[in-house]
């Protein structure tokens, strides 16, 4: 599928699923459309997550800084996990703040939220990560077989090809989203070869185990425009490095 066309598929589904969102009333957010939803349930859906063996046995979690995925920020501060929120649109050369709850200054829940973190914690490169156990992402739309997408900007996308070339993910890393029940769609989601999937979703109501998701072994650099590279500077900066 022609990019142009991709993207107006995916644009297609996003708007089905914020127009669903927006009809039961299911988000926090005085508009859903343009966002990754802060889905009424979120609280549940942290709470279902936090009882799966996959989420026990992490120690390190990656998350996006999304109000949605914040009970989950929250509560793995909370069981002494190590959490790595990513810096908004990852517009700084040290694109993660660092959450060591041994060192956290003020409680878990305020520690997770993204403003807060950004005065809190200390930024890190993507080569001073630790090996990732699960890396949380935020959604619009996911379907039962692990495609999902974002609102479109690519920032998870981009952050899981960094931490790939980096060595911070493995076969044995588990990948989560988040969701509200209505992001969960039977329309098929056209996806790319820089798409990542996820192998599982957790909603408030259910828990679904992905089969065979796909995961990019790195950067797609001719997905991205000079514009996109420029303004991430850690993808810039490797860039810059990968070129003779």
């Amino acid at each position: 599928m022609a990019a142009n066309s991709l993207d107006h598929a995916k644009h297609a589904v996003r708007t089905q699923v914020w127009d669903a969102l927006t009809t039961a009333d299911a988000a926090h957010d005085a508009s859903v459309h343009g966002r990754i939803p802060n889905f009424k349930g979120a609280e549940e859906a942290a709470a279902r997550l936090a009882a799966l063996p996959a989420w026990r046995r992490a120690s390190v979690v990656k998350a996006v800084p999304d109000k949605a995925q914040l009970p989950v920020r929250a509560r793995a501060l909370e069981e002494g996990k190590t959490v790595y929120m990513a810096v908004p649109k990852l517009a700084a050369l040290k694109p993660f703040y660092l959450l060591d709850p041994a060192s956290l200054t003020v409680p878990p829940a305020e520690a997770a939220a993204s403003r807060t973190a950004g005065t809190i914690a200390p930024a890190v490169e993507v080569d001073a990560l630790r090996p990732l156990d699960l890396i949380i992402l935020g959604s619009v739309a996911v379907n039962r077989d692990g495609a999902r997408i974002g609102k479109g900007a690519g920032y998870s996308d981009i952050e899981f090809a960094l931490l790939t070339e980096a060595g911070l993910v493995s076969p044995e890393t588990v990948i989560v989203t988040t969701v509200h029940t209505l992001q969960v769609t039977d329309t098929p989601i056209p996806t790319a070869e820089h798409d990542v999937s996820v192998d599982l979703i957790v909603t408030p109501d259910e828990t679904v185990v992905c089969p065979n998701p796909h995961r990019p072994t790195g950067v797609h650099w001719s997905s991205l425009t000079a514009e996109k590279i420029a303004a991430i500077p850690a993808l810039a900066a490797r860039h810059a490095a990968c070129r003779p």
